[in-house]
């Protein structure tokens, strides 16, 4: 009983052994492959004990593990839809055989890196076939609310549908100096005039043309403007008219003291803007608070524009992608202006070595995981998406092969046993002659 005892689990040992050298193989197979997250193999004893003063022994058994979190470092690459991770967290993708088909939900998948690319539809893709998914954005660049507990708001990201866009013109910043001597008796009362161009909501080029009238008083200065805006795409209609008095006072003279509309919309002392109805919409205008250097100023005697600001762009053509730390996916158009066309959320569970390991390096939910979370990346306890990037395997050369010569020892030594083990019930066997 002892001795078949010991045949039993050296056989065992030589089994344990050949799974060790499994993973061992399978790892050093994928060191150069991206993603990859090592396998491990550990060893159980099984004790069965002494019978009637005589050991018995048990063997051994060895069940595989995937160390899915602890991941391998990271290297730059040129493509700006080259993804990984920086600390915790799983991108989501699917199948793109799933992609286009009716019936039900996308099946999603997680994964650690990716080399992403439009394939003919737009769509975001490997050469695997793994899809990128994400949260569209609104037409206006911001995000939706998703649910965060569940895979039901994401979707193919497409980078296609955003090739061609405009963005119009919603706030204008002045910052010009009206000359003081104008204001003073004697002068001549000639306007200044200065046309400002904006983006209309066709991405057409049109014009807030602005005019300075100073109030000349019969004795000393008024230090009063009237500023008039009309707008180009309402065929020159005025759109706002405002009187602006200036402070003559030593500690803060030449700056705004109190802006009265006449028309448009009122004007904000606390932000030191009013809103003028343009054909394609409205438009802040940003001339300065009461007191502030900034903004439209009167001193001297020389008419300035120093700084005229205004955001939106003509319409251009979509000439790249990339995305943040925070997981925003942007489009960048040759006019100049970036948008806001996804959000790419960062799948957390509470222990990523229970996910279940697929193909390609990816990974789907298991009872022994937990419940995945989408994170906004850089946010809770995931990290940072990290473009023009890929994660290297996770397997250590060198520390894999040592294991492969103790595996190798171990091998040869339970095969010693079996011999051994053979010789001694020949022996026994040779008692019968």
């Amino acid at each position: 009983m002892t001795i078949s005892s010991s045949l039993n689990s050296s056989v065992a040992g030589l089994n344990v052994n050949a799974t060790r050298l499994a993973t061992i193989s399978d790892n050093i197979a994928n060191s150069g492959t991206f993603g990859y997250r090592r396998a491990v193999a550990d060893f159980q004893s099984l004790v069965n004990g002494s019978v009637n003063g005589s050991f018995s022994a048990g063997g051994v058994r060895a069940t595989t593990t995937r160390i899915v979190d602890q991941g391998g470092s990271l290297v730059t690459s040129n493509n700006p839809t080259d993804l990984a991770i920086g600390g915790r967290g799983f991108l989501p993708v699917t199948a793109a055989s799933a992609v286009g088909n009716a019936g039900g939900p996308l099946p999603v998948m997680m994964t650690t890196t990716g080399s992403f690319r439009p394939d003919a539809s737009g769509v975001l893709r490997t050469e695997t076939g793994l899809v990128l998914l994400g949260v569209p954005a609104s037409p206006d660049g911001t995000i939706p609310a998703f649910p965060r507990d569940s895979f039901d708001g994401l979707e193919p990201v497409r980078v296609s549908l955003n090739q061609f866009a405009g963005n119009p013109t919603t706030e204008v910043g002045l910052g010009l100096n009206l000359p003081a001597t104008a204001t003073e008796a004697g002068a001549t009362g000639a306007p200044f005039d200065l046309s400002v161009e904006y983006f209309d909501n066709l991405g057409t080029s049109q014009s807030l043309d602005l005019t300075f009238t100073p109030a000349v008083p019969a004795a000393g200065s008024s230090n009063q403007w009237t500023l008039t805006l009309a707008d180009s795409a309402s065929g020159g209609a005025v759109v706002g008219e405002y009187t602006i008095d200036f402070d003559p006072n030593r500690a803060s003279g030449g700056t705004i003291a109190a802006v009265t509309p006449v028309t448009g919309g009122p004007y904000d002392p606390a932000t030191g803007l009013f809103t003028v109805n343009a054909a394609g919409g409205p438009i802040d205008v940003s001339i300065g608070q009461p007191g502030s250097p900034d903004g439209l100023t009167q001193l001297s005697d020389s008419f300035a524009p120093v700084s005229i600001t205004k955001n939106g762009s003509p319409v251009g053509n979509l000439s790249g992608v990339e995305v943040d730390e925070n997981g925003l996916l942007h489009a960048i158009y040759d006019s100049g202006f970036t948008r806001t066309i996804y959000r790419i959320p960062l799948v957390d569970v509470p222990n990523s070595n229970g996910l279940i390991s697929l193909s390609n390096q990816t990974y789907q939910v298991s009872p022994e995981s937990g419940a995945s979370f989408l994170w906004n990346a850089g946010d809770g306890p995931v990290g940072d998406l990290i473009g023009f990037a890929r994660e290297e395997s996770a397997t250590d050369v060198a520390g894999e092969l040592t294991q492969l010569i103790q595996t190798q020892r171990a091998y040869s030594s339970n095969a010693t046993v079996i011999q051994t083990v053979d010789e001694m019930l020949q022996e026994t066997t040779n008692l019968k002659r």
